[in-house]
Parts: structure tokens; sequence; C-alpha cells
């Protein structure tokens, strides 16, 4: 993106002949008008089917957040590796977007008006790598009350993903598409098989009166079973964390320029990675190797999950407050973050190379000048050395004495803060479903600490008890041996240098076992769900 103020967007960027694509221009700047906005260029290659504005204004904190969208219904021209080119938008000008048109999509329904298939992205993936499953609902007729069956893989970790609608004209007669997609991690090489799934609705006409109360004819369908097959671990890989990935990027951040570092000041560095097609959870944590003159002070890491055209992007950021001792030069050294390329077969190394700082001293760090020794006084005379007033002396005394109470009320004050915050991280605020989530998600990238965390979260969750807060607590609340003994692996692991060694999946199938058991046949599950809720 050229300018971060304005920006293009695609729903998708493989569609067919005779797809419809949503194309969406974003504005964040109160100067920049979408109206003007020329879209000469994009006749080229795609045709216009319609267009419409929208904008949001949101107050947080304070600032005013205006932000309008220019959402534009297109179809290409032809096939093949389309560019929609830059839009001039005030001063702003947005980053082209590639979009890959293949050949118009093939539909032999016969007589049918309904097609049901699933599809995955590629017929192999890496142990704990990414594979796209996409369900795809193709009508040519109104239907009322679609749902598909809910998606079990006890081999896997499955991710829903947002649902596409888009239109599609096949050899001039149309059809209303609508994709559910969903991201899958197998946890164990060999084969992994995706069973049929099913899909059910009614078709829906027009009633003959208003007293006409009768349903349409049912519709049951089922999609071709799956098998893919998981590749293990290559040998060629030495990297200490599995990382199977599109792509992966490390960068660095500081709060203020590392060159102006003075002795004794602190200043906060940030390491940020970004992996396409992996969880933020599988991404290791930046370790930050001891280095002489310099004290890290370390801070919560910061996990999130995105979605991006190829699935999934899992980021994490580590934040540390870093200490100069003493003032010259310091060597901070390089960040590698080693990953397998899938699209290669390759091993790869992300980095943030080394870097050197030249450190200040201290501000307040003043060199003596003696007076000198055969320097004769006048007899009543002083020496002009600087010294005050002893009255002005007692003075800065006081004003110190204040200040030091001050500080002391500011440190219980924040004493108490931190328990309100504490009090705000309390497990019991994380819903079992979203903390068994964090837990499998450790667990399948064999983070001992994320696991130890998101473990006893879990726990309290399940068990609706806050005053779990330990893994012993934990192994005593579920009162299970086999997860007591799994977490004593767990507690060796953490308490060892060979975290390295540890391995999530005994820990995970305990946890999937007892997750199993205290589901209540009475929770209001369905075994289906709506794929996109009728009128």
């Amino acid at each position: 993106m050229a300018n971060a103020a304005v920006e293009a967007t695609v729903d998708r960027q493989q569609v067919a002949m005779g797809d419809t694509l949503q194309l969406v221009i974003s504005a964040t700047e109160d100067d920049e008008d979408l109206g003007t906005v020329s879209l000469n260029t994009l006749l080229t290659d795609w045709e216009i089917l319609s267009r419409k504005t929208s904008s949001n204004t949101t107050i947080v904190n304070g600032k005013r957040n205006h932000n309008r969208q220019l959402q534009i219904e297109i179809t290409p021209r032809r096939p093949g590796a389309l560019i929609i080119s830059s839009f001039q938008v005030g001063a702003s000008k947005t980053a082209p977007v590639w979009v890959n048109v293949s050949k118009m999509a093939r539909v032999d329904p016969g007589t049918e008006a309904i097609l049901f298939e699933a599809t995955v992205d590629s017929d192999s993936v890496y142990v704990q790598g990414q594979l796209i499953l996409t369900l795809r609902l193709q009508q040519a007729v109104n239907l009322d009350g679609r749902s598909i069956s809910d998606l079990q893989l006890p081999g896997a970790f499955v991710v829903p993903l947002e649902q596409k609608s888009f239109q599609r004209t096949v050899s001039g007669r149309p059809w209303l598409v609508h994709e559910v997609r969903y991201a899958i991690f197998p946890e164990k090489s060999g084969v992994l098989e995706i069973p049929a799934q099913s899909f059910s609705a009614r078709e829906s006409g027009p009633r003959r009166s208003v007293f006409d109360t009768s349903r349409g004819k049912l519709i049951r369908l089922q999609s071709k079973a799956l098998k893919i097959e998981v590749l293990p671990r290559p040998a060629a890989y030495s990297g200490s964390t599995w990382l199977p990935a599109r792509n992966i990027v490390v960068e660095e951040e500081w709060s203020t320029e590392p060159e102006k570092l003075r002795a004794g000041e602190s200043v906060t560095r940030t390491i940020r990675l970004r992996g396409e097609g992996l969880q933020g959870a599988q991404l290791p944590p930046v370790l930050l190797t001891t280095t002489d003159g310099i004290k890290h002070y370390p801070d919560q890491p910061t996990i999130a999950d995105a979605e991006i055209s190829t699935g999934l992007l899992g980021s994490r950021s580590d934040s540390v407050a870093i200490v100069p001792t003493r003032a010259g030069s310091i060597e901070l050294p390089a960040v590698e973050i080693p990953w397998w390329d899938t699209q290669t077969q390759a091993m790869r190394t992300a980095a943030v190379p080394a870097r050197t700082l030249q450190i200040m001293p201290a501000a307040n760090a003043v060199t003596a000048s003696p007076v000198a020794g055969n320097e004769q006084l006048a007899p009543g005379s002083t020496a002009d050395t600087g010294q005050q007033p002893l009255w002005q002396w007692q003075l800065a005394t006081l004003f110190c004495a204040i200040g030091w109470a001050f500080s002391l009320l500011l440190l219980l004050r924040k004493g108490a803060t931190k328990n309100s915050s504490q009090a705000a991280d309390d497990p019991k605020t994380v819903s079992p479903k979203a903390a068994y989530k964090s837990l499998i998600a450790a667990c399948a990238a064999d983070q001992p600490s994320q696991a130890r965390k998101t473990l006893i979260q879990w726990a309290a969750a399940i068990q609706d008890n806050p005053s779990i807060t330990s893994l012993n607590a934990a192994g005593n609340a579920m009162a299970d041996s086999e997860l007591k003994l799994e977490l004593l692996k767990l507690e060796q692991a953490l308490y060892s240098s060979a975290t390295d060694l540890w391995h999530g999946a005994p820990l995970r199938a305990a946890v999937e076992r007892l997750q199993r058991l205290q589901r209540s046949p009475n929770s209001g599950e369905t075994d289906e769900l709506s794929l996109y809720p009728s009128d």
C-alpha cells in the first residue's frame, strides 16, 4: 500500500470467468474524497456491475476515526493474471491488486438446480501445516433454511473462516454461490480423512394465499469424502520449533530511537512475527540472549490471528524493556527464526540483523573541575563554586520530602491498580470454549509456557472456580490421573533447560477426553451449522 490513508482490497483473489468480485476502496482521512475516484483504468479488464458508498465514524478514547468505503461489484472480461491498477484518491494512491482469473467454471448439473461439493487447496499437507477446505453450494433456485453439518475432525485443529457469497454465470444461466471455508491443521502424519458433509434446505416458491402454510420440497445432498496425505516433518529441517508456512516475516520496532539512548534510560524493543498459513499460537517466543551491559525486562506477548485470502495469518509480538547499564558500544545479536517453506519445500530463515548501540553517558553524569591548589582566596571572600545559600538547600530538601511522599502514594495506588488488573484477568472471565481452543493450539505448537497458562484458564472456566491459579490446583480440580501425569511432565519441562523437547500431543489427548466428558447433553448445541440464515 503506497499510503496508509487509502487502501484497495478484494474479497477473493481466485475467480473464474462469469464470477462476480467485490472491490472495496477505503479511506480513513477526511480530506480523501471517494466520489472523485476515477475508475477508467478498471474498465480495460473488468466490467462494473454496481457501486455504492458507505461511511462509519467511531470515537475511541476521545479520538475520532472516520472510515469511508466505495464498494464496487465487478466481473472479469478475460481470463489470466489481471491487475487492478492503483487508484488516485486525493493526494494518496492505493497499491495495485492482482487477481487470478481462470476459465469459466465447469458446471454440468444436468437437470439439477442445486450442487454441493467439497474441495481442498492441496492433496497433501505437512503435519501442523494449513489445509483449506471449501464447502461450495451452487443454486439456481431459491432456497429456505439452508444448513450444513458441523465439521468434525478428531485428528486435526479446525478454524472456521469467513463465508463468501457471490454470483456466477455459466452458459447464460445465473447461479448463486455460497462458500464455507475452514483452515485445517493436521496433528499427525499419515492419512487425514475428511468425511462426507451434508447439506439440507427446502425449495421456496410463491404462496397461493396468506393462509398457505405448505413447505417446499426438502433437499438433502452430500459431498464426497476426501483423503489427504499428511507429510511428516522433513529430516532436513533443523529448527527447534516446527514452522511449516507459506511465508514468515520478522521485524522490530523501538519506542524511541536507540541511537539516542543513554545509560540508565529505558527503551522498549518489540519483535513482531507474522506467519502466513500458521496460527499465532504456533509462533515461538523470541528469546533475547543475555548481553553484557544490558538489562532485559520482558512484557507479556500479544498473540492474534487474522484472515487473509490464503487462509490464516498468525502474529506474535514480544516486547522487552531494555536498560543499558553503561555507556559505550553494545552489540545486540541477530534474531533468527528458521521455518519451512511449504511452497518450495525448503528451509528458510527470517531474521532481524544484529545491531550495535552507541550508548551515551547518563544525563546526570558531570565532571567536577577542582580548584587549583595554588589559588589563594582573599580574606572575607568566597569562591564562586556555584553553591547556593543554606535556605535554598533547606527548601529543596522540603520539596524532595514531599516528592518522596507523593511517589509512595503513587506506588500504593499502582499496587491497587495491579490487583484490579489481575482481577480483570481472572480465569473465570475466559469462556470454556475460548480457553479450550487456545489450550489445544498451544499443545499443537508444543509451547509449554502457553500450554500452562491456557490449561489453568481452561480448568478454572470448566470448574467455574477462579481460585485455580496453578497447574497443581488445576490437576486436583479435574481429578484425573492421566491429566495429572501430563501436568507433571509439563511442570518438569518448564523448569528444565530443555523446554524444546516437550511435546503437547499427550496433554491434548487428555484434555480432549475430559472436554468431551464435560459436555452437557442439555447444552443446546446442535449438529448443524447454519450456512446463511433465511429471512
